[in-house]
């Protein structure tokens, strides 16, 4: 080997170690997967300080997602009910569990088939990864929010899950929030197809710590540097924890100071809103690790 061959060698080297030590610095940068309901906005009203905690995180270019368990509406939608709130961002910045679902289906079954019963974001999301939607012999019974849940739908699904077919839901929650107050949600739409069969659905949204991994990956985050900011304890606080992400509550949703004490596991800060949190002062897991 000559001493221009060991130079290229050498030069060769240094940019791949160059190379894969900007690729990891990417992935520990500080970024932020934030609920959208009691965080950013209560129905159509705007909490206070949310536009400006979004303006922050754009001018310090910190990866971010709105990441919700409603998987009634698509990315496109969710976007123009930001936009009517004066807070301006692209359909890439939205991670749903109608997105988690066909992620899940995408890496365990490839062009599955299933029985939905779900609004436009979710069948929309799985026609993307190629699941075809039936009721004839399906591989899963699938379940989300929807205007569109009546008897006969339930009838089937339950039917189909006695003949075989495997049984999944986009999320747990029980309720959704509206101007004249809470609604059934998916968690209480599979309560009767899980009474009458038995079985209990598998759930994809939040407190699934694979819904943050996929959230994540998009981002192409690592969970260290990671923070969820959330309004409720029993999905994204409890999510993030399992998931190994630093966990903001914010007591502008559903949780109050009080109820805080009640449960086992404790989130890393507490807000009053999202809008007293700075992303450059607020430190990770990660950076209060190497402190």
């Amino acid at each position: 080997m000559t001493l221009g061959d060991i130079v290229l060698f050498f030069n060769r080297e240094c940019i791949v170690h160059r190379t894969e030590r900007h690729r990891e610095s990417a992935g520990y940068q500080k970024s932020f997967l934030i609920d959208m309901d009691g965080v950013i906005n209560k129905g159509q009203t705007l909490i206070p300080g949310a536009d400006e905690f979004v303006t922050r995180l754009e001018k310090g270019n910190y990866p971010f997602l709105f990441i919700t368990n409603n998987s009634y509406y698509t990315p496109s939608e969710l976007r123009e009910r930001l936009a009517s709130l004066s807070i301006i961002v692209s359909e890439d910045h939205f991670y749903t569990s109608a997105m988690a679902t066909a992620s899940f289906l995408k890496y365990q079954k490839p062009r599955c088939s299933a029985y939905v019963i779900g609004g436009k974001g979710l069948i929309v999301e799985l026609e993307k990864v190629g699941v075809t939607v039936t009721n004839v012999h399906p591989d899963y019974v699938i379940v989300g929010e929807t205007e569109e849940y009546d008897y006969q739908k339930i009838i089937e699904a339950t039917l189909l899950i006695q003949e075989g077919a495997r049984f999944i839901a986009t999320n747990p929650d029980l309720t959704g929030p509206t101007p004249r107050g809470s609604v059934p949600a998916c968690g209480a739409l599979v309560a009767p197809i899980e009474k009458v069969t038995g079985i209990a659905p598998y759930f994809l949204g939040k407190p699934n710590p694979a819904m943050m991994y996929w959230a994540r990956r998009k981002l192409n985050v690592h969970s260290a540097n990671c923070f969820i900011i959330g309004d409720r304890m029993d999905t994204d606080i409890l999510g993030g924890l399992e998931a190994g992400m630093t966990c903001c509550l914010v007591l502008s949703g559903e949780t109050t100071g009080e109820m805080v004490e009640r449960f086992p596991y404790q989130p890393d800060y507490i807000f009053e809103c999202v809008g007293d949190i700075d992303p450059r002062r607020i430190a990770s897991r990660r950076e209060q690790i190497t402190r």
